[in-house]
């Protein structure tokens, strides 16, 4: 890679660390950068998920107030994104390449659509909020079953390809456990931590010399500060300005996985 492009990588990383302690959906910024320069999608992927690690822990520290209370349910999910995020690896080493190239322009679409459909979302979402003033939920037997199930399954679907793992997870608990929506944004942030480091350290054991670490170092660096600047400004931001910086990059990385 040449200088400028090193220093865009840099700057996705921090606009990654940024939209995912906000919104989700991140890698949307990052994965495709990586493709338009020419880094291989399996590889480009892997890197990014070691990457987005330091934002990730940033922007959980940012929202670890809202955390709070949460445990009842964070105690049954956190194993759930462990187990998911796993297999969702598993499958990234184990397919062959060519089906993960098939496969990705199609998750892209799904993202870019998740993205582009979160306004609606979060108001639907909304709708179902306890609010403050109720900040838990009572957990009965088939409301964890399926809490954990969904869990899993956004695992599974962030540790193969962790673009709008955010998004999905937002949406799975406004429906499942209803609540505040600053705390929800907080379980997923966490949640989607503990993804990107079950896929980091699984592909730095298993799959050392196909991760490209320079780049990797890069958007760890940028999304660190990315997710600092996003936790701390994040609700001052246009969710509408993202939502367009996401949609053009992913689909210019859409066309780029299309054309190579």
């Amino acid at each position: 890679m040449t200088t400028w492009e090193l220093l865009a990588v840099l700057v996705a990383g921090v606009g990654a660390g940024a939209i995912n302690a906000v919104v989700g959906s991140g890698t949307l910024i990052t994965f495709p950068t990586l493709v338009a320069f020419g880094v291989p999608p399996v590889s480009a992927t892997m890197s990014n998920a070691i990457g987005l690690v330091a934002g990730g822990v940033s922007g959980t520290w940012g929202y670890r107030r809202e955390l709070s209370g949460q445990w009842p349910q964070l105690r049954w999910q956190i194993p759930a994104s462990f187990c998911g995020a796993i297999l969702g690896c598993w499958l990234l080493l184990h397919l062959p390449e060519t089906v993960f190239e098939a496969v990705v322009p199609v998750l892209l679409v799904a993202a870019l659509f998740l993205v582009v459909a979160q306004p609606r979302i979060q108001k639907w979402v909304g709708h179902r909020s306890m609010g403050p003033d109720h900040p838990t939920v009572s957990l009965t037997g088939p409301r964890i079953a399926v809490m954990v199930t969904a869990t899993f399954a956004v695992g599974v679907y962030g540790g193969y390809f962790t673009a709008a793992q955010g998004i999905l997870l937002v949406g799975a608990l406004g429906v499942i456990v209803p609540d505040d929506l600053q705390r929800m944004n907080a379980a997923k942030n966490l949640l989607s931590l503990v993804v990107n480091v079950v896929a980091a350290v699984t592909y730095t054991l298993v799959a050392f010399d196909r991760i490209d670490w320079a780049v990797a170092g890069l958007i760890a660096i940028g999304s660190l500060f990315g997710g600092v600047l996003g936790a701390r400004y994040g609700r001052r931001l246009s969710p509408t300005a993202l939502r367009a910086v996401i949609v053009v990059v992913g689909l210019i990385g859409l066309w780029r996985l299309l054309t190579t």
